[in-house]
């Protein structure tokens, strides 16, 4: 009786995927292969940052399909194209209320600069700005507009930098959840939301530190664009909030009106006969930009926790992650490649496994063995594990509120008996072998012995940390473990203490990976890749590779559409290993 739903489940699931998931397979590809549109001849590009940005392009398929939006690579690339388009005459830019990701917002202000300086107007328009997270960050990339238009209800509420931080150690004090952990050392803070009531010292200054650091960085930003002094900008911000006219009167925007008077007055400036195009349909048009030229710059990505195994993303374009097999895989693949002469790094993540980090570092390592320069671009954070894999690398390139560092480490586990057994729920552990081998059994504490274990573990992940930070940074390991401890610092913190090389984003890295790998600096060149886009039935095979009669009735459908790939998907049916707890080399990650 199990096998024969088994196999009406897998038939059912044939029927879906041949019913709803092929026509939209069939119908990328037809767009995908279909010759491109005209760009109007006075067109204006309207950039709606209000649904906010991931780092960088999804390499899943389907990733369109499930809301997946821009990302701020993508966009970077997409300005300079259009900053060279005769038919793009002005850029038109939604803010987002709530604000964005600060180091993003350094990137979108620098590509904007880059846009204008090409001879192109930008206006930007805001519904105004919440005194919530890092508005100040949403109203920088305003600022480097040449127009700034604010809504005429709006309120200009950006007067700071705020967060709010929950903790749970009363609660789980109360309710007989016992946190045991180790961190390695007093500013690696990411357990103390489980241990504590209130910030520690080191948890204050630490956070303290980045967020002005943040703050000043952003309010220099919008200065230069406002053509006030840093000082001077700051009182103003500081004594909001204004109303629109208010915020007008003070300077602080350039015109009151509705977006469609600002779609108006961008149109205007484009031409007699200006009209908008939505930023993501001419994104579509234009592709990436592959560059001409012999040699070739790799673009490697990597976007969020950094974990072992493949097939990072998501299904159909979920959350993303960096898998170690694949970004190595990827990298080698550069390395392989006798056209890319120097390989552009792009991180953005927080850190995870390290013995994930550790392999993916590797790769970096044989790149360099092999004369190809590593070139790091730090996009929202590359912290922890995000740093790790990093390190290494020649050069690092970050934004100046890119969190970075947090060099340290963490683990344990959350003991619930106690607080099971409040609920009539009892629990026991038994096992055999070794006293290690209940070391993370959620029924009982650690024992002594297991304690001492587990934080010589602790001790060692993080001297392997800063031996890599060392040895990379060229650094005494002294002075690394002087700026280490756990601590989180912006990009502009980490410059002068030897962390990062340079700041700046992905434009500024691959100029340095050129003249890393001896290439003119007016020499083109093509950007390669890794790791390529998944086909369709690459993405349809993870997604259903758990499913081993829908894997089966895939395959089937695979035979009848003479697509070989699909067979790919029987690799999948043994399911995700179980992975154990151990060490993790997580970070902050900053606000949205």
């Amino acid at each position: 009786m199990k096998q024969f739903f088994l196999t009406v489940l897998g038939v059912f699931t044939g029927l879906i995927l041949f019913l709803v998931v092929v026509p939209v397979v069939l119908l990328t590809a037809a767009l995908t292969t279909s010759s491109k549109p005209t760009t109007p001849a006075q067109t204006v590009l309207e950039l709606d940052l209000r649904e906010g940005l991931s780092d960088q392009p999804s390499s899943n398929p389907f990733a369109a399909f499930s809301g997946a939006g821009l990302s701020v690579t993508r966009v970077v690339d997409v300005l300079a194209q259009a900053g060279e388009d005769r038919n793009v005459k002005a850029l038109l830019i939604r803010l987002p209320e709530m604000g964005m990701t600060p180091a993003t917002a350094d990137e979108l202000s620098q590509a904007i600069r880059r846009f204008r300086a090409a001879g192109k107007p930008v206006i930007a328009h805001s519904q105004g700005w919440m005194p919530v997270g890092t508005a100040v960050s949403s109203y920088m990339v305003g600022a480097a507009a040449d127009q700034l238009w604010m809504q005429n209800t709006a309120t200009f509420g950006a007067a700071g930098f705020s967060t709010d931080e929950m903790f749970l150690g009363r609660a789980f004090e109360k309710y007989g959840v016992d946190a045991e952990f180790e961190q390695r050392y007093e500013y690696k803070n990411a357990v103390n939301q489980f241990t504590q009531s209130d910030f520690t010292p080191a948890h204050r200054e630490a956070m303290t530190a980045w967020m002005t650091a943040i703050y000043d960085s952003a309010v220099s930003g919008a200065a230069r664009g406002r053509g006030m002094t840093p000082q001077a900008l700051r009182g103003v911000i500081e004594a909001g909030p204004y109303s629109a006219q208010a915020a007008l009167t003070a300077r602080l925007i350039d015109r009151v009106g509705q977006v469609e008077e600002a779609e108006a007055e961008a149109k205007r400036r484009a031409g007699s006969r200006g009209e908008i195009v939505e930023f993501g349909d001419y994104a579509s048009n234009v592709g990436e930009r592959e560059g001409s030229g012999r040699s070739a710059v790799a673009i490697v990505g990597g976007e969020g926790a950094i974990v072992t195994g493949r097939g990072g993303g998501g299904s159909f374009g979920g959350g993303s992650s960096i898998q170690s097999d694949d970004t190595a895989e990827a990298i080698y693949d550069a390395i392989e490649d006798k056209d890319v002469k120097a390989i552009v790094f792009r991180v953005s993540s927080p850190g995870g496994s390290p013995e994930a980090s550790e392999q993916i570092l590797a790769a970096v390592r044989a790149a360099r063995a092999a004369g190809k320069p590593v070139v790091v671009s730090m996009g929202a954070y590359a912290a922890s594990g995000g740093y790790w894999i990093s390190s290494e690398a020649d050069w690092i390139v970050a934004q100046p509120s890119t969190l970075t560092g947090s060099i340290g480490v963490f683990g344990g586990k959350f003991v619930l008996a106690d607080a099971l057994a409040r609920f009539g729920v009892d629990t026991r552990q038994i096992g055999v072998g070794g006293d290690y081998a209940s070391a993370f059994s959620t029924s009982q504490p650690f024992s002594p012995s297991q304690r001492a274990a587990f934080a010589a573990g602790m001790d060692r992940t993080y001297e392997d940390f800063i031996a890599r930070v060392s040895t990379g940074r060229k650094l005494p390991a002294e002075r690394v473990r002087e700026i280490a401890r756990g601590r989180v610092w912006t990009g502009a913190q980490a410059l002068p203490l030897g962390l990062v090389d340079q700041l700046g984003g992905v434009t500024e890295a691959v100029a340095k990976a050129k003249a890393l790998a001896r290439i003119p600096a007016d020499q083109s060149v093509r950007f390669k890749r890794f790791p390529e886009q998944k086909s369709p039935w690459e993405a349809l095979s993870e997604a259903f590779g758990v499913q081993s009669e829908a894997a089966r009735a895939l395959v089937m459908l695979g035979g009848v559409m003479a697509d070989p790939q699909a067979q790919a998907v029987m690799r999948r049916v043994e399911g995700e290993r179980m992975r154990g707890q151990g060490a993790s080399v997580l970070a902050e990650q900053p606000l949205p």
